[in-house]
């Protein structure tokens, strides 16, 4: 445009150029601390000290805080992590969640935001979507996918009243039988869950003598409770779902089924196990589990002609609207941009042959463990496992889930205490949940998780002493715990610690940890 301005016009723009450098615009600088420089020597600016203070490390800015991250380094190189809703994200997924993407706000969708500049912001969750829909292996034209949800029991929820209206109902896995909260759990006196007070809910359960989901039940009460919504997923259960049989329920009543494949979406999107998209309308799932990322959330949902009618003209689906406003703006505001980064490297692993690998490794981790607490006595909740959990009812070993946990705990090993079908309280439960997916994620293999079966045992048998020498009170047996470490449990710690170090820590550097011991 330069070439249309005449002399006069020119000068005019050198005028203004100088006036500019008159009013203390300097030339760009090439690194921070040349600004911090010329600011201490600004009248005007020299009070100005944040800037440096904002880019210094954590190190210098909090010791008190980062001490105590280095302590949880610490726990993590020396423990065995087994919670099976647990992972290690890698260090490129950690890398973009504390990126600069945390700093942008952007309430709404790419293309259609509330705020200015988030040319990047909609790169991201574009690239985001377009790669949760690649992992899964799933048609754009018929799946759509939200990425902003922030949690799995929110992106639940937002499924929910996207869909139903207040006191539809819903039916669902029961809690104690390996369902998840989220999925509208109360008692007989109490709404435990919102969606339990937001909308009527109806479990089905397992058949107790085999541990497997009792489909025949289900069917019969779902004809007797007529759900506008079935839920098709779990918390703790150990096998494939029957995605074929739960469609004909769902079709029968004409009810909307939502699969929550939340513990399992690393092994769909590796291809071995069965996948709920050949047959859910909506599938949603976290991403820090077997998923191995960021901790989030995404909500899938069919898209395009769903059939005709009587007449022969085509039925839709009307899923995408309602789901992307009811989690925005319904229930949520702006996104969190760091996770949705994070989110789309890891959807980019979850695309490669070695992912697929890993998974392949889950799965035979998970067994190995089945099966060497099988060959020590421990009866299993369905006989074994076709995922990465394994539930072990523990009351044929003359303890609980509490005590247990609290004394694998002290052995630097985390599981946790879960119902099992019969139990009456979700305090004490008689069951403990275990998974492979984050040890398999430093390197284990199976002869590794036969190991890990061994100290489980040993730890199971400490509990079940102290149980008999403390009485039937957990806080008894909590209190003689901390006054009288049984010597079993420090040799257990020990050989834990020692076996655990073998092995790389994932999204750190072990060598340059402060606490090594």
């Amino acid at each position: 445009m330069l070439q249309h301005v005449g002399r006069r016009g020119l000068a005019g723009f050198g005028r203004a150029v100088a006036a500019s450098s008159s009013r203390g615009f300097a030339s760009q600088s090439v690194s921070n601390e040349e600004d911090y420089k010329r600011f201490a020597g600004d009248a005007e600016r020299k009070q100005v000290t944040w800037p440096r203070v904002l880019n210094a490390p954590l190190v210098e800015v909090d010791p008190e805080l980062m001490d105590i991250i280095e302590h949880e380094k610490n726990r993590q190189y020396k423990g065995l992590e087994l919670i099976p809703s647990e992972n290690f994200v890698s260090a490129s997924v950690m890398e973009a969640v504390g990126s600069v993407m945390t700093n942008k706000y952007s309430e709404g969708y790419p293309g259609a935001r509330y705020y200015g500049g988030n040319e990047f912001i909609d790169q991201a969750e574009r690239l985001c979507q377009r790669r949760a829909l690649a992992a899964f292996r799933l048609d754009p034209e018929q799946w759509g996918v939200n990425v902003q949800s922030l949690s799995g029991s929110p992106a639940n929820f937002q499924v929910y009243t996207a869909l139903l209206k207040p006191h539809d109902r819903i039916m669902a896995l029961d809690l104690p039988h390996g369902g998840h909260l989220s999925h509208g759990y109360q008692t007989d006196t109490k709404k435990i869950s919102a969606t339990s007070i937001f909308f009527e809910t109806m479990p089905y359960r397992l058949d107790e003598s085999t541990g497997l989901i009792d489909y025949d039940m289900m069917e019969k009460t779902a004809t007797l409770f007529r759900p506008k919504l079935i839920v098709a997923g779990a918390s703790a259960y150990t096998r494939h779902y029957d995605y074929p049989r739960m469609r004909v329920v769902a079709d029968k009543h004409n009810a909307v089924l939502l699969a929550d494949m939340a513990h399992i979406s690393g092994l769909v999107a590796a291809g071995i196990v069965p996948s709920p998209f050949d047959y859910a309308d909506v599938v949603t799932t976290t991403t820090h589990k077997s998923l191995r990322g960021p901790r989030g959330a995404m909500i899938f949902y069919r898209k395009g002609q769903k059939g005709t009618d009587k007449k022969g003209n085509p039925v839709m689906y009307h899923l995408e609207g309602p789901i992307n406003f009811s989690v925005f703006p319904g229930l949520q505001g702006g996104p969190h941009n760091h996770t949705i980064s994070g989110l789309a490297c890891a959807l980019n692993q979850a695309a490669t042959p070695e992912f697929k690998s890993y998974q392949e490794q889950v799965l035979k981790n998970s067994q190995a463990l089945a099966q060497g607490l099988q060959k020590r006595g421990f009866s299993l909740v369905s006989g074994g496992t076709d995922n990465h959990i394994v539930l072990t009812d523990l009351r044929p070993k003359g303890v609980d889930g509490s005590r247990v946990e609290r004394v694998l705990e002290l052995a630097h090993i985390a599981a946790n205490k879960n119902t099992v079908p019969g139990d009456v309280s979700a305090m004490v439960p008689g069951g403990l949940r275990m998974g492979s997916p984050a040890l398999t994620s430093r390197g284990f293999v199976e002869r590794d998780f036969e190991q890990v079966a061994e100290f489980v045992d040993r730890s199971v048998k400490i509990a079940a002493d102290l149980k008999k020498a403390s009485g039937l009170k957990l806080k008894d047996f909590r209190e003689l715990l901390e006054k009288e470490e049984p010597a079993a449990l420090a040799t257990l710690r020990k050989e834990v610690e020692d076996f655990a170090k073998q092995f790389p820590t994932i999204g750190f550097e072990k060598a340059q940890m402060r606490y090594k011991d």
